[in-house]
């Protein structure tokens, strides 16, 4: 009787060594390649952050900007400070709550506005000046292209320092088999007006908690 019990208390405490070890294993994977904000901390799906540029006399923070009415453009504040807008991140997998590098996010200020559209980011027309694709705002209408891809952006990390970021469009998770123009998300100067737009450098950033 001594003997089994024994081996009844061995098989427990192994059963439980195995269970602890694979809630780690589990609790590290759902950790893994998440966006950090500026403390530390992985970035959380509809909760409202700022994005900052993270090199100085870049900008300030992103906000919406007028340039010719509605629909309105993404931009940057002209010098950094406390004014801008938080946005929030929706996962393009659903049930996902954590913002995870290279995957597809919709990105939202949270803001209202007089225009009628969503205040979302997307993937906007070619400027004839720049031959750049400017960012606006408002939901994909699926002008040929599958689901509402121009919608969708992700976070890239840089290779140094720690925390510092990318944006990206090339929504691959809406549309696996497409063939995109991928591009970074960077800045230009028009009017004394910071938007932000694809096909050139990108702009490197943080993400501050709102």
């Amino acid at each position: 009787m001594y003997t089994m019990s024994m081996k009844l208390i061995g098989s427990l405490c192994s059963c439980i060594w195995l269970f602890m070890a694979v809630s780690t294993l589990a609790q590290t994977s759902d950790d893994s390649n998440a966006v950090l904000d500026t403390a530390g901390q992985a970035l959380q799906s509809g909760v409202d952050y700022y994005i900052n540029p993270a090199i100085t006399d870049s900008g300030g923070r992103f906000t919406l900007i007028n340039r010719t009415g509605c629909p309105l453009n993404v931009g940057q504040e002209n010098v950094s400070g406390p004014e801008g807008l938080p946005v929030t991140f929706s996962p393009f997998v659903e049930g996902e709550t954590v913002v995870r590098e290279g995957r597809d996010q919709k990105i939202t200020f949270s803001a209202s506005t007089i225009c009628v559209q969503s205040t979302a980011w997307k993937v906007g027309e070619t400027d004839e000046d720049t031959q750049r694709r400017l960012i606006i705002t408002g939901e994909d209408e699926n002008q040929g292209l599958p689901g509402p891809a121009r919608n969708y952006f992700r976070i890239t990390k840089q290779a140094t320092p720690d925390g510092v970021y990318n944006l990206e469009w090339c929504p691959t998770e809406v549309c696996p088999t497409c063939r995109f123009i991928c591009g970074s998300v960077g800045a230009i100067v028009e009017n004394d007006k910071r938007l932000l737009a694809l096909d050139g450098s990108a702009l490197p950033v943080v993400f501050e908690r709102a």
